[in-house]
């Protein structure tokens, strides 16, 4: 079927059910960033891949909302569909429920799958659509139209993360929600996420694409904790490390059938959960909607979690070198393309220690390519990659001491003086982040222009966040925290490891980004403030042959030659013949 004949079938649904307008949020029932492959509602209907963006349907019109990071890729997958794109945050662009409230009559009715909608998708929702009298209702019609979706019956295992890795014993970990729990006045607390139910119990597995948690949900009360998963799935390890820590593991499929029986119970439970849970519970029980407790302790890496960062960077930034040489070497001379390039920097992760796989798809974008922000090359199609212009590379792996994410951009060939400043101006916004001291209490978005300035100076900027979390041996991108032009009142603390990734591009011509991992650290406490300052963590010299070292303040090229020797006494002894003698020029001091 085509994206047309899907809605059409979905147009079929909705007016039989009497639906004025349907949406289709890009969710599982866990509010997953990567989905399973059965939830891809969003994609399989619109075409779009992107990790982010919703769609509204209606009897006469269907759009697509997405992101800044889009504004490229989604004209492309929404070709010859019946989607409009609207692009957030533009001037002259509707908040989706105010173009529902032009587009639905009043008294009518929207309908969402409650189970991938969110709590708090669903009360804005429900808030911004009243003034029409219009209802908001459960109605999953996709069920009936998807017909040959398919969800995955592998079992791959869940297996424990030792404790000297995770640095905290499930036990310690429990104590510290329940405390928490205490606090707030709860009884009895859910968690959903699947990052945060993994890092609670100390617990890995591989149910989502790049991330390393299975599906499982946890319900906790003063005296029980209780894990719902595929109890096929666990190792033998695994079961007695839940029954050693106290936790009881029930059957996935229980979930929903126990929650019925949970009554008069002060619950606390993240908005972002999904709606039918809510509505499972609604009635003699209290909700306190706050954020998963665990979800601030798992950001705040302790010492064992920050040293296997350390570990994996080096080990990550082996790979990262023997790749560029390799790239250097090879672009002109054989065959290549994005896709064959993307499998081979894989290859070389895959020769180090305790490899389990990528963190996300990696995003090889050549020339023009390079300015879709979240470019992913497929195998069919590909780009072909010659000696000539530039490649942005952004990839990381997920190793069982940690995770990784890094972004190169790279001059394989001839490049313009345009594209030298550009990557000029970039690589300063990264390293003024980088040399930032800011007092605790400081907000990312307090330092969000530190990594623009050099570009804005310009009139230039891009359309996506400076910095997102990152987990140990978790999912690449975590919250609370983030550096961003948008407001979170997420403060940075100690422990926090963040990406510093500044880009700029030009649509059809090419794209820049650069990025290492940066950990919070407090760097000196006085009678007056207590002030934090960023760990550089990844490990991985810059194209030297694309920066104007004229552009660069003294303070600039200071750190760009201190952070380049770094690199060298890192990598320096697992390198060796001409790998080694390419990477010892490129950290050379400008």
């Amino acid at each position: 079927m085509t994206s047309k004949e899907k809605v059409a079938a979905l147009r079929q649904k909705m007016q039989e059910e009497n639906i004025d307008a349907f949406i289709v949020y890009s969710a599982d029932p866990h509010m997953s960033e990567y989905l399973p492959d059965e939830w891809l509602e969003r994609s399989w209907l619109s075409g779009f891949t992107g990790s982010a963006g919703f769609v509204v349907v209606t009897q006469d019109k269907a759009a697509l909302w997405t992101d800044g990071r889009y504004f490229v890729q989604a004209p492309i997958e929404l070709e010859g569909s019946d989607f409009e794109l609207m692009k957030m945050g533009e001037e002259g662009v509707p908040e989706y429920t105010e173009w529902l409230k032009t587009e639905v009559k009043e008294g009518g009715t929207v309908a969402v799958n409650a189970l991938a909608t969110s709590n708090t998708n669903w009360t804005d929702l429900e808030d911004k659509v009243a003034s029409k009298n219009i209802k908001v209702v459960d109605i999953p019609l996709l069920k009936e139209i998807w017909v040959d979706r398919t969800s995955d019956k592998t079992k791959n295992p869940v297996f424990v993360h030792p404790v000297e890795r995770a640095g905290k014993s499930v036990s310690d970990k429990l104590a510290a929600i329940r405390k928490k729990m205490e606090e707030q006045e709860a009884t009895f607390h859910i968690i959903a996420s699947l990052d945060d139910v993994a890092w609670t119990l100390n617990l890995r597995g591989s149910d989502v694409d790049y991330n390393p948690v299975f599906l499982g949900y946890i319900t906790l009360s003063k005296e029980n904790a209780t894990l719902y998963v595929d109890l096929e799935k666990l190792t033998d390890d695994a079961k007695k490390h839940l029954a050693d820590s106290g936790v009881d593991a029930r059957p996935y499929s229980d979930f929903f059938l126990n929650l019925k029986t949970v009554k008069d119970q002060k619950i606390l439970i993240s908005p972002n959960t999904n709606q039918a849970i809510f509505d499972t519970l609604k009635g003699s029980n209290q909700f306190i909607k706050a954020p998963v407790p665990g979800n601030l302790m798992k950001a705040q890496k302790n010492a064992a979690e920050l040293e296997g960062f350390r570990t994996v960077m080096q080990r990550d930034g082996v790979a990262m070198v023997k790749f560029l040489y390799w790239l250097s070497q090879t672009a002109g001379k054989e065959p290549l393309t994005e896709y064959s390039i993307s499998v081979k920097l894989r290859d070389f992760r895959a020769e180090g220690k305790n490899f389990v796989g990528e963190s996300f798809g990696s995003i090889i974008g050549y020339k023009g390519n390079g300015a879709i922000v979240h470019y992913s090359p497929k195998q069919e199609g590909s780009k072909a990659v010659t000696n000539d212009g530039s490649i942005l590379i952004d990839s990381g792996g997920q190793y069982l001491e940690g995770t990784t994410d890094i972004t190169r951009t790279v001059a394989l060939g001839a490049v313009t003086d345009g594209f030298k400043k550009d990557v000029t101006l970039v690589l300063k916004g990264l390293i003024s982040l980088s040399m930032v001291k800011f007092p605790k209490g400081t907000r990312g978005v307090q330092l969000d222009a530190f990594a623009r300035m050099p570009l804005w100076l310009q009139g230039k900027d891009y359309n996506h966040g400076t910095g997102h979390g990152v987990g140990s041996f978790m999912n690449v991108h975590e919250g609370p925290q983030n550096i961003r032009k948008d407001m979170n009142f997420q403060e940075l603390l100690p422990g926090m490891v963040c990406s510093n990734e500044p880009g700029f591009y030009v649509e059809n011509s090419y794209g820049i980004r650069h990025e290492n991992l940066v950990a919070v650290q407090e760097v000196t406490s006085t009678s007056g403030a207590t002030f934090y300052e960023f760990e550089t963590l990844t490990i991985c010299p810059f194209d030297r042959n694309i920066i104007i070292a004229e552009m660069l303040t003294e303070p600039e090229r200071n750190w760009l030659n201190t952070y380049h020797q770094w690199c060298r006494e890192k990598l320096e002894n697992d390198l060796e013949g001409e790998v080694k003698d390419w990477f010892l020029e490129q950290v050379k001091p400008l």
